[in-house]
């Protein structure tokens, strides 16, 4: 009997401990995410909600709006045409434009320069949401821009 709750008490702290490691991590996510972001898109774009769905999963809290005029969004909140994509989004004081790796926006979100916001201009293959089965991923990349319209390199992906 001793043996059976020794090992019952050994498989229940070993339960917590991996418990305990996958709560950290989600943890650690979500303090990184606790704002919540809010999304413009249109309402017949699919890979907006694939993005979209690539942000809850990772562990951002996503508010949707969809929007029949785009360009106004884009004005609104300063993304440069040469800049721009198919979605906005704006979290923490910060843009969001396509299909920018919901990591890159948690390392925004922790790093906090002084930008405007993000971005991957354009729709590039197998970026988050715009994953094609069979269809191998174009290289890309997340740009920081300012209120000029500058940017500079933020992450690459190849």
């Amino acid at each position: 009997m001793i043996r059976k709750v020794l090992f019952l008490t050994m498989f229940a702290g070993l339960l917590a401990a991996c418990g305990g490691a996958s709560t950290s991590a989600t943890k650690q996510v979500s303090r990184v995410t606790t704002a919540v972001i809010t999304v413009y898109k249109s309402p017949s774009c699919e890979c907006c909600g694939n993005w979209t769905k690539r942000l809850t999963e990772y562990g951002f809290t996503v508010e949707t709006k969809e929007v029949d005029d785009m360009t106004k969004i884009k004005t609104r909140y300063g993304v440069p045409p040469s800049l721009q994509s198919c979605h906005t989004a704006v979290v923490d004081g910060y843009v969001v434009e396509g299909h920018v790796p919901p990591a890159d926006i948690a390392r925004l979100l922790k790093e906090r320069p002084n930008m405007v916001g993000v971005t991957v201009p354009g729709m590039p293959v197998g970026s988050p949401g715009m994953e094609v089965e069979g269809t191998p991923t174009q290289p890309f990349d997340v740009l920081l821009f300012d209120k000029s319209g500058q940017s500079k390199l933020f992450a690459t992906y190849r």
